[in-house]
């Protein structure tokens, strides 16, 4: 299985906003809104956007709003 996952990165490297989804179409719509979200001054400072797969839930960040 595979498990999209979208995290919104702090300038310290800590995870701000994170979302998991089995859905590619989901998960790529959730990815432009994070990025469509970050303010010139967030860039600025240091704020990205990543989108990466996992196999597993349990390779999931604890904290991320998971949607099956």
């Amino acid at each position: 299985m595979t498990i999209w996952v979208n995290e919104q990165i702090d300038p310290s490297g800590l995870v701000y906003a994170c979302i998991a989804c089995c859905d590619e179409t989901q998960a790529q719509s959730c990815h432009d809104s994070f990025l469509k979200n970050l303010s010139d001054e967030q860039r600025t400072r240091g704020w990205t956007v990543k989108m990466r797969t996992v196999d597993s839930w349990e390779e999931v960040p604890v904290s991320a709003l998971k949607l099956a």
